[in-house]
Order: structure tokens, then sequence, then C-alpha cells
């Protein structure tokens, strides 16, 4: 629902304003407006600054005024990259990861992506559905108001279809904005072991024509990766998606630096994600491109790696967007509060930089940052308001989430504040 709103004496409002990615030292950069104030009409922003500068026109306002005195206010957060549509768990590989095998040890176990590949196809999907609503409740309470899910636990004709056609209804029937990414090539399905490139023509050939007749996806994502797809057959599915009409994005260079980062600059991409072994030249080619530095801190916590160098990226020029990279296998956890810990403990990025990451970056990689991302006249009305009075609070409560209400497209879809 499209509302009249207005927020007011708000003792930080965080803009993030732009319609597009912020770079290098630009990220740093944040506008804060003290005892501010957010006027919203038929669900867009309207109009942003000072609350005394507003009083006149509030008077005789026509819609809901919220008091935001010791708050904050922030765009929605955005997360650019999950895998939230999936059946089963993988509880068991976890124990076997914790006792030393490798992503790629699991896989050829039969676990991993795998695993869930098998749960996934033989759940129907009114099951999908009925599983992913409650995780995108739980994303909303976290203050995302757009997430990004990708396809990839079919590895077929019929799996792939059904994960993009259930993303679809709860794009439809969810407050948050679902954005689908087709992910056919997310590993090797059995049936095609040994036949890669093979595999490779039977989602070019049948697969993507069928995503794309349907309109069912908006990107096209490759894992190019040691052990899953190589450079040569990542360029040949991605340009085939682009003929199709689908804009490219990565998995590149998470196992080991194969020259994904490069690829993502060759091509094109949106986003090249991951990135915990790019080589300097592919992210000076990735700046050079503009394709934005997805960084997914939370995996490479959970599989004990490096995690990627996000102060080089930014003095590089690149553009850094922050994702959660949700999934049933290698970080099962939609937690801003904790992926923000992550960007500013482990990857050394300010809150201001953290903040730029999660909103505008993350909305200009899923191509949406001219209406969302940012507090600005005109954009969508997708706000968070938190329970205590600076963005500084995130990262200072480790952990914990205080975002009280969130505000899509102009209503308030939860507020937590009536719970007490």
């Amino acid at each position: 629902m499209k509302k009249n709103l207005a927020i007011t004496h708000a003792s930080q409002v965080v803009t993030c304003s732009g319609t597009q990615a912020k770079r290098g030292k630009e990220m740093g950069s944040l506008s804060f407006i003290e005892d501010g104030c957010v006027v919203i009409e038929e669900g867009k922003i309207r109009e942003v600054g000072r609350t005394a500068d507003f009083e006149t026109q509030l008077h005789g306002f026509k819609g809901e005024v919220i008091d935001a005195e010791g708050k904050a206010v922030l765009p929605g957060f955005v997360d650019s990259h999950t895998h939230t549509i999936f059946s089963g768990d993988r509880a068991e590989e976890f124990s076997w990861r914790l006792a030393g095998s490798s992503f790629l040890e699991i896989l050829e176990r039969g676990g991993g992506i795998l695993s869930t590949v098998r749960a996934t196809r033989a759940a129907p999907a009114e099951f999908l559905y009925e599983e992913a609503f409650p995780r995108l409740d739980s994303m909303l309470a976290h203050g995302v108001t757009t997430v990004e899910i990708k396809s990839g636990y079919g590895l077929d004709l019929e799996t792939e279809i059904k994960q993009l056609e259930v993303a679809k209804r709860l794009d439809e029937t969810h407050p948050v904005d679902v954005v689908p990414t087709f992910l056919g090539a997310h590993a090797t399905p059995p049936e095609y072991a040994g036949n890669q490139d093979g595999y490779i023509d039977f989602i070019g050939d049948v697969v993507l024509p069928a995503v794309c007749e349907k309109e069912l996806a908006e990107f096209c994502d490759v894992f190019c990766d040691t052990g899953v797809f190589s450079v040569e057959q990542a360029r040949k599915l991605l340009r085939r998606a682009r003929e199709l009409g689908l804009k490219p994005k990565l998995h590149a260079d998470e196992i080991a630096c194969l020259g994904g980062a490069e690829l993502a600059a060759e091509i094109g991409a949106v986003s090249a994600d991951h990135l915990l072994h790019a080589s300097d030249s592919g992210l000076e080619a990735m700046a050079g491109a503009g394709v934005i530095a997805g960084l997914l801190p939370g995996t490479a916590f959970c599989l004990g790696e490096r995690y990627a160098r996000a102060r080089h990226m930014m003095e590089s020029g690149l553009a850094v967007a922050l994702a959660t990279d949700f999934n049933p296998g290698t970080f099962y956890s939609e937690s801003i509060p904790f992926l923000f810990a992550l960007a500013v403990f482990g990857m050394h990025m300010s809150v201001e930089e953290t903040v730029t990451a999660l909103t505008i970056n993350a909305a200009a990689a899923l191509g949406r940052a001219d209406s969302i991302g940012s507090i600005d006249p005109g954009k969508k009305a997708d706000l968070i308001i938190l329970s205590l009075p600076s963005c500084t609070h995130i990262p200072y409560r480790t952990g914990v989430n205080i975002v009280e209400k969130v505000i899509k497209n102009g209503a308030v879809v939860l507020d937590r504040s009536l719970t007490r």
C-alpha cells in the first residue's frame, strides 16, 4: 500500500544521496541531517530536510506523522546476493566443515550445492514458497526492503523454472521486493558429471530461452571458479544470456584466483561477487569497467577464509556492495547486524562505507539505484527507523538488531515498538 507519511525530529537522517554507485573515497562521504524530516506522498519521497523547514507544511498534512526524536532514519537495506529459495538443510556437512573439510571436498562427497539440489528438486513449489516466506519476514525485520534471490538449486529445466516462479510469487505477495537472478551454472549436476561443456550447452540452448520466454529473471549469474566452471564456460554462457536480454553477474574468484574478476570486466558484468582471491589486475579492470564488487564476508567467516580486500578495492576506485549470501550451506544467516560487524571489524570498513555498501551501492548492484537505496525526492519511500540515535550504533551494538520500524512504499510494514 502506498501511503502519505511524515517522519519528524529524527536525530539523524542518513540520506546516502545519489542515483549511481559510489566509488572509492566517495563511499565514506554520507550526508547527515540532524533533527531531520522526510515527507512521503503516495509511497514516494517528496521532500527531505530539517524538521523546522517543514513545520508550516505539516500543520495540514494528510497522513501519518511519526515523531522519530532520538532515532536515526536510513534507506532500507538492499541484500544484493542471496539463495533464499531451497529445501532441506546441510547441518551434517556443517560438522564436516568444522572438522576441516573444504568446500570442494564437501562437494565431491555429494554434499554442498548438490545436496540442496536433491532436496529442492523433490520439493513442490508450494512447499518452497511456504519455506521462503518466513525467511523474507526475517530479512524484513532486519531492515531489508529489497532482496535478490538466485535460482541454482535445480540445475535442470523444471526445477530452475520452479524456483524462479516461486521468486516471482514472493515478489507479488511479500512486502520485500524480490529481484530474480538465474543461476543455472551453480554446479554441474550428476547427470552431466564429466561433461561440463555439455551442461553449459544445455543451459544456454534449453533452460535460458525458457527462463527468458517466461520473463522470470533479470540477471544471469555463473559460478566461475576452480572446481566449478571455467572462464571460457562462463564467458560463453554470459554472452548467450546477454543475447537473450539478461544482465550478467558472476560468482568470481572465491576459491582461487581463476580470472573471474578479469572476465567480469571484459563481459561488462553489473557485479562480481565474493572476490576473496581476485588479482590486483582483475580488480583494476573491474574498476575501469564500472563493475561493482559484491563482498560477502559472512561466507568467508563461516568457511574460515580470509576476507576480501575491501580497503584495497576502495582505494583502487571500486564501488563495493555488501550482501549476506544467505544460503543453506556456507552462510545460513540473514543477519544484517552480523554482516555489518564483519564489514567493520573484519574488513576494516568505516561505518559510513558500510552503510553505503548496504544501500545505494547494493541498489546499483541490482540496477535500481535510480529508484531505491537513498533518501532522495522522487525515490520509493523504503526506509528504516532505528531505535537509537545514530547509524554508528549498528556495529556498536554488535550483532543486535536495532531496527525499530520498516517503511515500504510509504507504509509502516514492521513496528517493533508495538511489542514493548
